[in-house]
């Protein structure tokens, strides 16, 4: 279920920072024609820091309305508070998502032993299909390929967004967790050669502007069709670098209001997109085919 070309989608929202539920749907509705494989509803590319539990829970129910089982989502339920953790991820069963992302807890920087008891405490509260998360560039917080290994003997723990773009990690995780475990990138930039190693998909920001590309690109590294799969992520390279010119998702929501799929829209403390980014990024659009 969690393979492929997986979009880490954006809230859409309004110049005042409310959600846009017409453009929330449209989004959807591009991604399943598009060829998208999963959607990840409210994770940090959907600005999950900024919404109350309110709106994160109704966000992942309209995602899972729009998608109507077309495809999976996956709903982000991460927290640094194990309580609040549970709580979001039984919101997330209750609304029907397929399963859930949770990043380590960001700021209090657990050890690998309160990492492992976290992740433990969501599994058992919940029963859905969990995926781990680790980010340490944005969490200040690694959890060591030992400590998924230990996790991925539970049995709804079914797989980690492995970010820190450390190629070298395919490998021992692949050792540590078994065959049957999903090991997913988050990191756009080399997210075709950690397929090409054994992975067996991407929680990608680039496949928010790019899906049906992003699509073709996994497709063929999974393929094992390292030549086509370099081929195609030739003109996303760019993309995969300025999509990340200042705090995702700051960028990536300049580039779909440019393409026009969303309004002008983003929630303090981020801020709309720096002007002097706009020429180097609308190139990069162009490079890609997608203005």
């Amino acid at each position: 279920m969690f393979q492929g070309s997986m979009v880490a989608l954006v809230t859409p929202m309004q110049e005042d920072g409310s959600v846009d539920e017409n453009s929330l749907r449209d989004l959807v509705e591009w991604h399943v024609e598009q060829g998208t494989d999963a959607i990840v509803a409210v994770g940090t590319t959907g600005e999950s820091a900024t919404l109350d539990e309110t709106e994160h829970c109704e966000v992942i129910r309209q995602v899972v309305e729009f998608t109507a089982k077309r495809l999976p989502v996956i709903a982000g339920t991460g927290a640094n508070s194990t309580t609040e953790a549970i709580q979001l991820t039984r919101c997330a069963k209750e609304a029907g998502a397929d399963g859930c992302l949770l990043v380590t807890p960001y700021y209090n920087k657990p050890t690998q032993e309160g990492l492992y008891r976290h992740f433990k405490a969501v599994a058992e509260a919940v029963n859905i299909p969990q995926l781990l998360y680790n980010v340490p560039g944005r969490t200040a917080c690694d959890m060591l390929p030992e400590t998924v290994g230990r996790l991925s003997k539970i049995t709804n723990i079914v797989g980690i967004k492995e970010a820190t773009g450390d190629l070298d990690r395919v490998a021992i995780l692949r050792e540590l967790c078994g065959e049957d475990f999903a090991l997913l990138t988050g990191d756009d930039a080399t997210s075709r050669e950690f397929i090409l190693l054994g992975g067996v998909g991407t929680i990608s920001v680039t496949a928010n502007v790019a899906p049906a590309a992003m699509h073709q690109m996994i497709a063929a590294a999974r393929r094992g069709d390292a030549e086509e799969a370099a081929r195609l992520d030739e003109p996303l390279a760019a993309l995969h670098r300025d999509l990340f010119l200042e705090s995702n998702p700051i960028p990536v929501k300049w580039a779909l209001a440019e393409m026009g799929r969303i309004p002008v829209g983003i929630r303090l403390p981020l801020t709309w997109f720096a002007e002097r980014y706009h020429d180097q990024l609308r190139q990069s659009l162009v490079t890609a085919g997608l203005l």
